[in-house]
């Protein structure tokens, strides 16, 4: 089985697949001072609830967009796995061209996105990662990374307007029935659920109208799915899509690294 590793800024997401189906997958926290035993024994922990042995495990890639955590995940996997993971980065073989300015700087997630929804949905399209910053990346007919925003997430700016205005509570993220609120947090909950899609709306148009033409507009992410039911752009959501695009690019450079995957997987049998 491959295993896949999303390390975001709120969550790590993480699957195992056969082939291209999807077996199994999970969702923890972001934890930048766990260590790379600490998550070790949480993976370890994982896989015997389901049923799985770590030495089922042939392979790993890892994505992340927080960079203190990529030598201790690597660590695991060499530790508790025997495997040494492919890390999504400079030199990793995309399959598609990069219209950037400074390609290097294009997140991890943005790139395995946009591989994941161009090899599920085609193009053109637009892909709206939901998370602590909200991404609108947009993908050509021929599947290349065209540019894209970036916008606070909806939960950073409700934790702003918390943190910042002293008489206003914490809320849940929840739409109100209505847009005319008779109560403070009902009030937020309209302002910041409402606001954020039309925000979304807009800058989907924005975007449409400067590429010319109709474009599949595809949503990921932990909220997505209550986004998408009050947005009227959103046409589907996909809350593997970054799974997906890892499984793919391993795939792409499955040869690449096959030296270094069959000398740990020899390694492993010996000790075994």
């Amino acid at each position: 089985m491959l295993l896949v590793f999303d390390i975001g800024n709120s969550n790590i997401v993480m699957g195992t697949y056969e082939g291209r189906k999807l077996m199994k997958h999970w969702r923890i926290s972001t934890d930048r001072q766990k260590t790379g035993d600490e998550y070790g024994m949480l993976m370890n922990n994982l896989f015997r609830y389901q049923g799985i042995r770590m030495t089922d495990i042939h392979a790993i890639i890892i994505s992340s967009v927080v960079p203190p955590l990529v030598v201790p995940m690597v660590k695991m996997c060499e530790r508790y796995f025997h495997i040494h993971p492919l890390v999504v980065g400079p030199g990793i073989k995309t399959g598609i061209r990069l219209h950037y300015e400074n390609p290097r700087a294009i997140g991890a997630d943005r790139i395995v996105n946009v591989v994941g929804a161009y090899e599920q949905y085609g193009g053109p399209l637009i892909v709206i990662d939901i998370g602590t910053a909200t991404t609108f990346d947009v993908v050509n007919e021929q599947g290349d990374f065209m540019g894209g925003v970036i916008a606070p997430g909806i939960g950073t700016s409700a934790d702003a307007l918390f943190q910042t205005a002293a008489q206003l509570p914490r809320i849940e993220l929840v739409p109100p029935r209505q847009i005319i609120c008779r109560n403070t947090i009902q009030g937020m909950q309209a302002g910041i659920i409402f606001g954020y899609v039309g925000q979304i709306d807009e800058i989907v148009r924005r975007i449409r109208d400067e590429y010319g033409s109709e474009m599949k507009v595809i949503a990921t992410g932990g909220l997505a799915r209550m986004i998408a039911r009050e947005s009227a752009t959103i046409d589907k959501v996909d809350h593997f899509l970054t799974l997906t695009g890892l499984r793919a690019l391993y795939e792409r450079n499955a040869e690449r690294h096959e030296e270094t995957h069959t000398g740990n997987r020899a390694e492993r049998k010996s000790g075994e």
